[in-house]
């Protein structure tokens, strides 16, 4: 039997080490009926370009390892960013 994924913890240890206004970060999950969870993730104004990346490289390394996470679960996670 495998163990269930907590993602938010696992994508917060992912961008943690990113981002200067730590205690700006949010994570948040709406699961839908779909195939799919979707997630939040909002942080500081300032820290969204570390998040993201150029050329979203960052970003789209973050949704893969959740994607992979996943996976094993059989399910599908997409991540949004954003900031406030």
């Amino acid at each position: 039997m495998k163990a269930t994924v907590n993602y938010i913890s696992l994508i917060e240890n992912l961008i943690r080490p990113l981002i200067q206004h730590q205690e700006d970060l949010r994570i948040k999950e709406f699961p839908s009926e779909a195939e799919y969870i979707l997630f939040q993730v909002m942080v500081n104004e300032e820290d969204l370009g570390r998040v993201i990346g150029k050329q979203g490289k960052i970003a789209n390394a973050v949704r893969t390892i959740a994607y992979a996470a996943g996976s094993q679960q059989h399910k599908k996670i997409k991540i949004n960013f954003d900031s406030y």
